[in-house]
């Protein structure tokens, strides 16, 4: 493995320094040479992993992202070579999640449906899209290692990063400087955002477009979160999670035997039908529908979410996700099951409550993550340093208002006939469920005159759907068929 270190505009102090003053330098690359193989075929490609300033307005750098990007080597023709750029969410989440287990070229060392193995680390991925296209994985500020500078204290303006608006606006002039820096204004450009970076790149398209004249051509989803409905306490808002409750229900086996002899995919079209015909209208009749109406909204409720009649009802039709959580498997074990993916569980203190003591998934993801991505960027790809890397950082409090990110994706469409929309969602997803996802993507363009442009992928999995080695396949071959498929190929972007 070939080994460079670029220093472009060094700024503060070496990577690895005293812990008294233990930063990072604003502006530095480190450049090595890997292979993978992908589908039966050997990629050679260069990883390039640093940090790179974000500008005020008088071109003072404010703050220093941290960023690893993947190019294939020996191409003939970069222009015509498509660039994804990766997030993930939180707010407040390193990029570490699809890094390390989607799209990239090394993924971790775990079992066939997720669970952590030891030792530790990291292993090729022979489904990442390295073969398709070129990748940055980005870590907005204090995630990663990224840092705003200086790092704490009076000085640091937290209005220009930390809200919807703010995270959109500095993050795509950092992307317009990022594809200066490495010639790829001509490349046919994808962003893929994962959970809350469902919301970040649905305002990005946007911003991108009318702030930095760059034009994408496909925007990607992975277990988007809509604010419009995880801040609503609507009948839509609350009736949305059912088909979610059958899917996890399912699952464990919950259900009423003439579902549960059913294969998933059969039933959940029952459910979503129900959910939209029947319940969402019930529930905006609050407590003035009829006693009899409830009681049989509770009945069906109850065939499709595996809980009980009686417990439905004591909750008056509206069940909490976390409610769900910690009772459905009550009476079948006294397990919890998890909020991001709920084929996981968990032990509580005790059985009774309306909601688990710790999220089941995340302490069993975090086992894999952590260490694999603080070996993978310090041994694999050489970037040494002291500063901590933040796989959740210090976001808050995130300002939501003025959240119009639905319609500036559909702003973006409007002008860009080049521009196509993919959602992807695990089944087993209870915190942006699957069914949010494809409300988010009806109500996108109420027009419906762009709904070809749209397409929905569903997995067998939860929010991290790739962490099932079939899923993995799976997803990354509905990505590759995505960019194919809308690639301009001499098309001429108009009506």
């Amino acid at each position: 493995m070939k080994v460079f270190l670029s220093l472009l505009f060094f700024v503060s102090i070496p990577l690895i320094s005293s812990a008294q003053n233990r930063k990072l330098p604003i502006d530095t690359l480190v450049t090595t040479q890997h292979s993978v193989t992908v589908n039966g075929t050997l990629v050679n490609y260069t990883a390039q992993t640093g940090t790179q300033p974000v500008w005020d307005e008088n071109g003072k750098p404010i703050a220093s992202l941290h960023f690893t990007y993947y190019t294939r080597n020996n191409v003939k023709n970069r222009d015509e070579r498509p660039l994804l750029m990766s997030f993930n969410g939180g707010p407040g989440s390193g990029s570490v999640w699809m890094h390390l287990a989607y799209t990239g070229p090394r993924t971790l060392k775990i079992d066939d449906e997720g669970y952590p193995v030891q030792p530790y680390g990291v292993k090729e991925n022979p489904f990442s899209v390295l073969d398709v296209t070129d990748i940055v994985y980005v870590n907005p500020v204090n995630t990663g290692y990224s840092r705003t500078i200086p790092e704490s204290g009076d000085e640091v303006d937290r209005k220009k990063f930390f809200g919807i608006n703010a995270d959109t606006k500095y993050l795509a002039e950092w992307l317009n400087t990022f594809v200066t820096r490495n010639n790829r204004w001509r490349s046919p450009k994808f962003i893929i955002g994962e959970s809350y970076g469902g919301t970040r790149v649905m305002g990005l398209s946007l911003a991108l477009q009318n702030q930095q004249w760059m034009y994408l051509n496909g925007v990607i989803m992975v277990s988007p979160a809509d604010y419009k409905i995880l801040n609503s306490d609507g009948p839509v808002a609350n009736a949305i999670n059912l088909p979610y409750y059958t899917a996890a229900a399912w699952h464990h086996k919950a259900l009423p035997q003439a579902l549960q002899q059913k294969d998933l995919l059969e039933i959940l079209p029952e459910s979503e039908e129900y959910t939209v015909n029947i319940l969402i209208p019930a529930l905006a009749k609050g407590g003035f529908i009829s006693d009899a109406e409830k009681n049989t909204i509770a009945e069906k409720m109850a065939y499709f979410s595996g809980l009980s009649k009686q417990e439905i009802l004591d909750l008056n039709l509206v069940v909490p996700t976390g409610y769900f959580w910690k009772n459905l498997l009550k009476e079948k074990g006294g397990y919890n099951i998890g909020r991001l993916d709920s084929r996981y569980l968990g032990i509580d203190r005790q059985l009774a409550g309306i909601r688990p003591d710790y999220s089941a998934e995340l302490t069993s993801w975090l086992h894999s993550f952590t260490p694999a991505i603080n070996y993978y960027l310090q041994e694999e790809l050489q970037f040494k340093t002291d500063i901590k890397y933040n796989m959740f950082g210090p976001v808050r409090p995130w300002d939501e208002s003025d959240d119009n990110t639905r319609d500036n994706l559909r702003q973006a469409m409007a002008q860009n006939p080049y521009l196509n929309v993919m959602f992807q969602s695990g089944y087993y997803d209870g915190a942006t469920n699957y069914f949010n996802a494809k409300y988010t993507m009806w109500q996108i363009d109420p027009s419906g005159r762009m709904k070809d442009r749209f397409s929905f992928k569903g997995y067998r999995s939860g929010h991290m759907m790739y962490l099932r080695k079939e899923d993995l396949k799976n997803a990354n071959n509905d990505i590759r068929d995505f960019i194919e498929r809308t690639m301009a190929k001499g098309k001429s972007a108009k009506y």
